[in-house]
């Protein structure tokens, strides 16, 4: 392929990778606007002028959408941002969101040469860059659009997952409606990341986009009670399913104390804040209890943990703490999330647990009980088993605590579709490589298969899925490597 990189691989080398500009801690951290603005084209081309054009870029490799990273990286140079965008779309329909939310650190810039010895390249600020040239620019590069097939597809979420899947069978001509259960399209992308790091209207117009390239979208329809399985496939009509509802039912600490007022789950808390708009209290009056002047603590240190907490700050926290039970080290929030808790003014408590929470004679949270840890032997996830010092409990003031230590399945489409196969945690079991699970024709991918995971790491389920839906409704043949479920209805 051309490379219109005009210096040798040594120049390049020498240039430092340049920084996202962002907005001053001390201003952010009272308010929702996004914290990083983007490069200008003058630091995108410089950026852009720091890859060596690998021959075999094992960034597109780790890319767990495939995107091709060196080829939109080349049109950047060649000043062809609108083209990079549309290089980019043919593998990935949500560049403004990925660009914002993607651990690239893990990924394609996990894979990239330069990281060997030096800085990788920023390539998720590249795809920012040209997916918001492309929107302020108005001109959409929307790919090509197969003939109609006369296949219908249901796609059950509007997450990261579900978008994914119903952009890619768009493309192959098929039919594509998504059903979202909320009143607001964008899954996790709208309820569970804050406006500071993912504005809503970047989804909404992500979302548009789609519309644009022919794919239907309806909400408030919660599908294991509005409609099963069944139903869409023998009564509406639909050939194929992909089911891609995430994991929302959120996990507690399971201590005493945990039913006291002011105790919130992260996807409570951050779901009251993002859709119901209660940031923007008394203008849109949906209760949140009152972060102002109060001592807010969560529990956790994913980047969960680390919106809510940061949240929580802008909502006027007179102290916004995270507690972890492991070292920093073992924190497996993006590195640049903590940079920003840190300079916002989170405060990090580490190798401390939770083991009580106590409250006041009207029920509401005062203190938590609290234990320091040490770590131990290695657990199944490879992190440091932490392990309770003796004698080492005290009380920590907090008037909110918000526990984000995970979520699991929600059981609602398992229960009503008692054909669909589901593991010992409930989550429904697809084939890794087709997504096809226990029932002919429906598919599942994302956090409702593998547990909450990164939004790129459910697109790539959704790539997966299209792709094996495609061949289906292609061949009509069904294999899959998922068992049979049992008949009894699961609970």
């Amino acid at each position: 392929m051309p490379n219109n990189n005009p210096l040798p691989n040594k120049e390049r080398m020498k240039i430092l990778r340049q920084h996202m500009p962002e907005r001053p801690a001390d201003v952010r951290n009272h308010d929702f606007l996004e914290v990083n603005l983007g490069f200008q084209s003058e630091l995108a081309k410089q950026e852009a002028l720091r890859c060596i054009a690998c021959a075999k870029p094992t960034c597109m490799h780790e890319c767990p959408v495939g995107v091709k990273v060196r080829e939109f990286i080349d049109l950047i140079l060649a000043g062809d941002y609108l083209g990079a965008a549309a290089k980019i779309r043919e593998d990935n329909v949500l560049p403004a969101v990925t660009g914002r939310v993607c651990p690239q650190e893990e990924q394609c810039e996990g894979g990239c040469v330069l990281g060997k010895k030096g800085d990788s390249l920023a390539i998720g600020h590249l795809e920012r860059f040209v997916a918001d040239y492309e929107q302020k620019s108005g001109k959409l590069g929307l790919p090509a659009i197969a003939p109609p097939t006369g296949k219908k597809v249901a796609i059950v979420g509007s997450g990261p997952a579900g978008l994914t899947c119903a952009g890619d069978l768009i493309q192959k001509g098929h039919r594509v409606r998504v059903f979202e259960a909320l009143h607001e399209l964008g899954g996790v992308l709208v309820y569970g990341i804050p406006e500071f790091r993912l504005p809503k209207d970047i989804v909404r117009q992500e979302i548009d986009n789609m519309r644009k390239m022919g794919v239907e979208f309806e909400t408030d329809v919660v599908v294991g009670k509005t409609v099963t399985i069944d139903e869409l496939m023998q009564e509406e009509g639909y050939d194929a399913v992909f089911v891609a509802t995430g994991a929302g039912l959120p996990q507690f600490l399971n201590v005493p104390g945990e039913h006291l007022n002011g105790v919130y789950s992260a996807n409570e808390f951050l779901t009251r804040n993002n859709l119901m708009r209660a940031y923007r209290f008394p203008e849109f009056d949906e209760p949140v209890y009152d972060c102002r002047d109060r001592n807010v603590i969560v529990v956790g240190s994913g980047n969960t943990a680390m919106d809510a907490v940061r949240t929580s700050k802008r909502l006027g926290a007179k102290s916004a703490t995270i507690v972890y039970r492991r070292t920093e080290a073992e924190m497996p929030a993006r590195l640049e999330e903590v940079k920003h808790a840190k300079e916002e003014g989170i405060v990090f408590t580490m190798l401390t647990a939770p083991v009580e929470f106590i409250g006041d004679e009207k029920g509401w949270l005062r203190q938590a009980r609290c234990q320091k840890m040490e770590l131990g032997e290695p657990d199944a996830s490879g992190r440091r088993r932490p392990v309770p010092i003796k004698g080492s409990e005290y009380l920590m003031d907090c008037d909110l605590a918000i526990i984000a230590v995970g979520t699991s399945a929600n059981p609602l489409i398992q229960s009503t579709t008692p054909d669909l196969a589901t593991n010992k945690w409930k989550y429904i079991q697809a084939d890794p490589n087709t997504q096809r699970t226990s029932k002919p024709g429906v598919f599942a991918g994302g956090d409702i298969v593998t547990g909450g995971a990164t939004v790129i790491l459910a697109m790539g389920a959704g790539r997966r899925a299209a792709a094996s839906v495609h061949q289906y409704l292609t061949t009509g043949v069904w294999e899959t490597s998922i068992p049979a479920a049992e008949t009894t209805t699961h609970s």
